[in-house]
């Protein structure tokens, strides 16, 4: 099993700099690793961002 990663329910869009929202809820009990594509909607531009979660300080 990889390293634990920190995932945050909402980013900014760097397109329009609305909120983008996750695509797919994650529990407390889900593992999401370092590696793993984490997607969100932006709510404004309907832009839809797929991210590779990381081990670094910064959460994504």
């Amino acid at each position: 099993m990889g390293r634990p990663a920190k995932v945050e329910p909402m980013i900014v869009c760097i397109d329009c700099l609305g909120p983008a929202y996750l695509l797919s809820s994650i529990g407390p009990e889900d593992i999401v690793e370092v590696g793993n594509i984490i997607s969100y909607r932006c709510r404004d531009c309907n832009d839809r961002w797929d991210i590779v979660a990381d081990g670094g300080d910064e959460s994504i």
